[in-house]
Formats: C-alpha cells, structure tokens, sequence
C-alpha cells in the first residue's frame, strides 16, 4: 500500500506530521502546498520556511501560491499529481470547492481543537485564555464552510494549569502524525465512517485585537494568568513600570493575595506577586524593554522595584 497525499501547512506545528509521511513506507508525499515566506522585520532577509526545507531536502514538489483559489495554474498541476489524499495542517488560506473536489478521498483536516468547539483560526490559545482544562485535536474531511466537514477522529488533550500556549502546540505536534495517519488508512480502507458535526454546538475563534496585548490589572486573577499563558511568546502580554514597557511571559495565580490592582505585594526569590482583581499573580519571567528574557526578581533588583510600586 502506498497511499499518494499532497501536504498543504506553513508553520512548525505541522512539521512533526510532515516528516511522518515522508519517512512512511505507506505514504508518496507528491507535492508540499505553503505560504510564501515573509520577511521578519522591515529589511531583514526572506528566510525560508521549516516545512519548506524540508521538501526540497527530499526532493518534494513546493508550491508557494498567493491564493490557490485564484490560481488555476497551480490547481491544474495538482490536478495532474492524480493524490488520494490532500492533507491540510495550519496552512491558513481557504480552498475553494475546485480544489476541494481534486483528490480521490477528500481532502483531511487537522484542526487544533475539539470540533465543533473553537472552529476557526487560533483555537489553541484560545482554549487556554478561556480556561479550559482539555482540548484536543480533530481530522475532518474538509468542506466548503470553515470547519464545518464531517469529523473522522478526535484526541482530547488535557491543559494543565500553567501550561502555555508554546507547550500545548508541542504535544498538539506530537499527537498529530498518529492520528492522521489513522484517519487516512481508516478512509483508505473503508474502515472508518465520519460522522457529522453538531453544528448547533458550534463555537469560533475571534481574531485577536493589538489592544489585548496590553495587561488589564482590574482583571480577573484567574483570567489574567490564563490570558498571559494563552498569548506567550506569540502576542505577549505588556505592561509599563517607570514608563518602560515590560512584557510578562510566565506567571502562577496565587488566590490568598489581595491589594490595590497593578500594586507589588511582595518581592521573592522566584518572583513578584502583583495584585489583580480577586487575587494575584506571581510573576516569575519577564522581558523588559530592551533586554531579554529574565527572571522577575533579577529585574526588581536592577529596577529598584519595591512592595507599594505599580505596574500601570
């Protein structure tokens, strides 16, 4: 058995689920769909993706479109590949029915969450800033409507509560392959049946606003720390101290601490508890402006930080 599949992904995330395949004896990766790489920050070089060094280190067909769906040139050489399968992993444009309606089975989704539960973009940190205790991961077989396709399989993954966002995409990373890999063969061999969506119980994603990046003291403890986790590293949360923005990447929720919101209550060896609404948090790694990440108390001490000072 060798099962022909053309992979459409861009980011890290689905790389894990890319080499699978390339290293499976079951599979013929034809061909790599991904977006074009973007420069970092004004000026600085193009560097390819991940994913896309990968395929040309084996020699694997890379197609780069702007909008496949407005491409027809592209879409008539997938057409011509003859897959069984196209598999989609974050790719981040949406497909028309065309393309939809190119491979023999279908084209296979991995979506990061617990379908109908987070349809659209970014349902990793969202399931974290919500506060969730579980998600998951789902193959669907894709449809014209976002995420709305049949659902073939399902992992629920559990979120502990300092987990990050950084962290649950490495185990949504790892979980993949064999899922996918279960999902085809299951398809393949007319062994597994999708069943449909529950779409009265459909929730989605909002895109997230550049102003949520900037800390709310006078939120909920509970909800800030859940907020700080969801967004780290990729929108991380800011504060200001002396008027220099510092940015918060880790902190734990202490419940037994009240005070003025923003206000330091204490300064410790392994962080700086903060008043919020309804408790605190214990900031334990921060990045000042300017500099790198650092522990919190290393900062206070540099910083002059003491219990009274506000973070506004």
């Amino acid at each position: 058995m060798s099962i022909k599949i053309v992979f459409f992904a861009t980011p890290d995330i689905a790389l894990e689920s890319f080499n699978f395949f390339i290293n499976s004896s079951d599979y013929e990766v034809l061909a790599l769909v991904t977006q074009k790489a973007k420069a970092a920050n004004r000026g600085k070089k193009i560097t390819q993706r991940n994913i896309t060094l990968t395929a040309k280190e084996h020699n694997i067909e890379v197609f780069e479109p702007d909008r496949i769906s407005k491409e027809p040139d592209i879409i008539e050489k997938l057409k011509a590949l003859n897959s069984d399968f196209f598999i989609t992993f974050a790719f981040g444009q949406i497909l028309s029915q065309e393309v939809i309606d190119i491979p023999k089975f279908g084209i296979i989704n991995l979506h990061a969450s617990l379908l109908p539960e987070y349809r659209g973009a970014n349902p990793i940190a969202q399931s974290i800033i919500d506060g969730k205790t579980k998600t998951g991961i789902t193959t669907m077989k894709t449809a014209l409507e976002l995420d709305s396709g049949d659902i073939c399989l399902q992992d629920e993954i559990e979120i502990t509560p300092n987990m990050n966002v950084i962290e649950l995409m490495e185990i949504i990373s790892k979980r993949s392959p064999k899922l996918l890999d279960e999902t085809l063969k299951g398809l393949y061999n007319n062994t597994l049946k999708p069943y449909v969506q529950d779409h009265s119980s459909a929730t989605f994603c909002k895109k997230m606003k550049k102003e949520e990046k900037v800390i709310d003291w006078n939120m909920d403890y509970k909800a800030l720390h859940n907020k700080i986790r969801g967004m780290y590293q990729l929108n991380t949360n800011h504060t200001t101290f002396n008027n220099k923005i510092i940015k918060i990447l880790k902190t734990v929720a202490v419940d037994d601490i009240k005070g003025n919101v923003g206000e330091i209550q204490s300064i410790e060896k392994d962080g700086i508890i903060v008043s919020a609404k309804n408790g605190a948090i214990k900031i334990l790694t921060l990045k000042p402006e300017g500099k790198g990440e650092m522990r919190a108390s290393d900062w206070a001490n540099g910083a002059r930080a003491k219990k009274g000072d506000k973070f506004v």
